[in-house]
């Protein structure tokens, strides 16, 4: 079939409004009217919603119907630039952990790109993510243990580990300096 004449992806539309406004599908159900299972079962294109249901939701986003209803041929190819001004930085609960956010919010539970720096000693706790979830860290600099559930690894600068972040995990500080590592959380979606 020729691109032109794909229909739209109304669900990936959905999601993608949803998460860039940073509303669970509970919330969206709330204020749309439609729900919390209907609206999973749009976004992942398992059926087809009628107008009137697309127009609950548009009005649920307070965006207009049209916005939902065009195809992925409409948007342009993505190039997004964040400015390190704008980069939002944040302290985490545990003391000597700065996080930095590099992945814009349209990202977030789908890929998200930080910059962690842990002072000696730093660790940085994380609860298990949703099922299948994968985290891949590159040690910028210093050294660090990765844990992740029973699985354990000592990284230096310059090296790399994957893992599913699916189970309690951390990152600590074994050096004497400040550790800097660049991490990348893929979270997995069932289709």
């Amino acid at each position: 079939m020729d691109p032109e004449q794909q229909p739209p992806q109304v669900g990936k539309n959905i999601q993608k409004v949803r998460k860039e406004k940073r509303l669970t599908l509970g919330h969206l159900s709330q204020v749309s009217g439609v729900s919390k299972a209907m609206l999973s079962q749009i976004e992942t294109e398992k059926v087809n919603p009628t107008i009137a249901t697309i127009w609950k939701i548009a009005q649920g986003l307070q965006i207009s119907l049209n916005t939902l209803l065009k195809s992925n041929n409409d948007e342009g190819r993505r190039f997004h630039v964040s400015r390190s001004e704008h980069i939002t930085s944040l302290d985490a609960e545990e003391e000597g952990v700065h996080i930095k956010v590099l992945s814009p919010f349209s990202m977030v539970e789908d890929l998200e790109i930080y910059l962690v720096s842990l002072a000696a000693g730093g660790v940085l706790h994380s609860q298990a993510h949703i099922p299948k979830t994968e985290e891949f860290v590159t040690v910028i600099s210093g050294s660090v243990r990765v844990n992740a559930g029973t699985n354990m690894g000592e990284l230096h600068k310059g090296d790399f580990v994957s893992y599913h972040s699916d189970v309690k995990h951390s990152i600590e500080n074994i050096g004497s300096g400040e550790a800097v590592v660049h991490m990348v959380v893929r979270f997995h979606h069932p289709r």
